[in-house]
């Protein structure tokens, strides 16, 4: 399990020094996400599912307190939901994300971003499924100023 971690460690850390020292990866590239989260969570089991079927190489990590991972990756608390996803460039993904906004994301440029979030736990969203409800929600563009804006809008 150790060397499990080390590896994801590895490849998260270094990736975004490959990544733009020569741009040695292009659009096609996997994608590998590492989703902090806490063990008992089973919606954001829910959610890594989905990223997976979706073509997502997803890896989890455990924490009993997310707050400081929150707090690292400048997530203000008004954008925060029950897990954060980061990619090996380095962006966040936080909350119930459907996969094909994270894929359409990361084939964009978006310089001035820290990545997106669906705020709460909106009932219908990926990891959230129940009784066929739904909540329309929306999925948000934060910015490295601490500002947002909407990245798309769901609504069925």
């Amino acid at each position: 399990m150790l060397r499990k971690f080390s590896y994801i460690f590895i490849v998260i850390m270094f990736m975004p020094v490959v990544i733009s020292g020569g741009d040695i990866l292009d659009s096609n590239s996997e994608q590998i996400l590492l989703v902090h989260k806490t063990p008992t969570c089973g919606c954001c089991k829910m959610w890594m599912r989905h990223a997976e079927e979706n073509g997502l190489t997803v890896y989890g990590q455990d924490h009993e307190n997310l707050t400081k991972i929150k707090e690292k990756y400048n997530i203000d608390p008004q954008y925060r939901s029950c897990h954060t996803t980061v990619s090996s460039e380095g962006f966040i993904f936080e909350g119930h994300i459907p996969s094909k906004f994270i894929k359409k994301f990361l084939s964009e440029n978006h310089p001035n971003a820290i990545g997106l979030s669906v705020p709460g736990m909106p009932l219908g969203s990926p990891g959230m499924e129940y009784n066929n409800q739904f909540m329309p929600y929306d999925v948000l563009i934060l910015f490295k100023d601490g500002t947002s804006k909407v990245y798309a809008e769901v609504r069925k």
